[in-house]
């Protein structure tokens, strides 16, 4: 079964200008961000890939989790994106994902593993990830933690 997701853009001029994308519930404005020349006005494709390489892995690893019966207290995730700019070429060379899995109050030191062990599993089965891999570096350093009282 194919899924098809479309996208709607506009631009507003040169390359100093400014646009709109639209799809589905993504609804924002765009433009090259400040960092590389632009008017960093809304969000740009390196934020964007970001995005979908950040959302794909924590909604991934949330669904490994579940499918494993792992309590979760809570999941945050901070992802971070390596841009390089070598004789004015940009290659997005890196992403590292930092999840934070806090377990609940006395979960297991064996769920403690297998819950390390999925967080490093998700990045492999995440779509984008694979999408983007042999192109982009993935990294993941996660930690488990279980909650106290």
């Amino acid at each position: 079964m194919k899924h098809p997701f479309v996208l709607e853009a506009v631009w507003n001029g040169g390359r100093d200008s400014d646009g709109t994308i639209e799809a589905g519930q993504l609804k924002t404005k765009i433009s090259i961000p400040k960092e590389m020349g632009g008017p960093g006005i809304g969000t740009n494709p390196d934020e964007m890939l970001l995005g979908a390489a950040a959302t794909c892995y924590l909604i991934t690893l949330a669904a490994m989790l579940e499918r494993s019966e792992i309590s979760v207290e809570s999941l945050t995730l901070t992802s971070e994106a390596t841009v390089d700019v070598t004789n004015n070429i940009f290659t997005y060379e890196a992403i590292t994902h930092r999840p934070v899995v806090t377990l609940k109050q006395g979960s297991s030191e064996s769920e403690v593993d297998k819950a390390h062990r999925l967080s490093h599993k998700a990045e492999s089965s995440c779509m984008i990830s694979r999408a983007v891999e042999g192109n982009v570096q993935l990294k993941t350093e996660p930690k488990v933690l279980v909650a106290s009282m």
